[in-house]
């Protein structure tokens, strides 16, 4: 599955997820004027690698890393497919938080993604980049606030495109955690950690801090109006 939109508009601008989209954008053409043994030595000196952050959890040098590591991306692929996720989750999060609350939550999520990425991955001394921790933050918060929300979705089979079928982002959202969940529990094991370049536990980590966090805003105001929920809607 891959999302289009969302059946719900945004009743406020989002600055903030507009913002977070921009400053990634002009990072990743910073990337690009450089060598790819600069690149990697800049990924080396500014984000977050497993076996020096759980030797130095908790401390300035780490926020910065990991904050440093939400605005790094290894590609074009990389880099559009967090930003796509980003803009169709984002604004409606957003939305309900207010901008500072969002912006908090966001990098709480990220820290949260690199934080459990790294204590899983404690021996591994490769560079952990990408937004996608902190966006499955979102994605968690937009399960939570909006669980009945339609999502535009690109069928496969097989892999091939054959139309779009609208999804509710319960069932959506939930599917990529559990694979994400699914995929990181295989590949527990002195041999198997982290052999793919996807940070399956840098995502279960994030989802589930935006998860609690959204459930912890919901506490102190009410939870927005929320669609019919169906088994499906297509």
């Amino acid at each position: 599955m891959f999302p289009l939109g969302t059946s719900r508009q945004a009743e406020n601008t989002p600055w903030i997820t507009y913002g977070l989209i921009v400053v990634n954008v002009l990072v990743f053409f910073w990337e690009l004027t450089l060598s790819s043994s600069e690149l990697g030595q800049q990924f080396y000196a500014l984000a977050v690698v497993p076996c020096q952050m759980t030797r130095n959890f908790f401390t300035v040098d780490t926020v910065f890393d990991t904050v440093r590591s939400m605005f790094l991306h290894g590609g074009w692929v990389h880099l559009i497919g967090n930003m796509l996720f980003l803009y169709i989750f984002g604004p409606l999060v957003e939305d309900y938080l207010g901008k500072f609350r969002y912006l908090f939550f966001y990098l709480v999520a990220g820290f949260v993604a690199s934080f459990l990425h790294a204590a899983i991955n404690w021996n591994v001394c490769v560079p952990s980049i990408g937004a996608s921790g902190a966006i499955y933050g979102v994605m968690g918060g937009f399960v939570l606030l909006y669980p009945s929300t339609r999502i535009r979705t690109v069928a496969f089979f097989f892999r091939v495109p054959i139309g779009t079928v609208n999804v509710q982002a319960f069932y959506m959202l939930f599917y990529f955690f559990a694979v994400d969940l699914i995929n990181g529990l295989m590949r527990l094991g002195p041999d198997t950690i982290q052999t793919t370049g996807v940070a399956f536990w840098a995502h279960v980590g994030g989802f589930l801090a935006g998860l609690i966090l959204a459930f912890c805003f919901t506490l102190f105001r009410d939870p927005p109006p929320v669609d019919a929920f169906e088994y499906m809607d297509d």
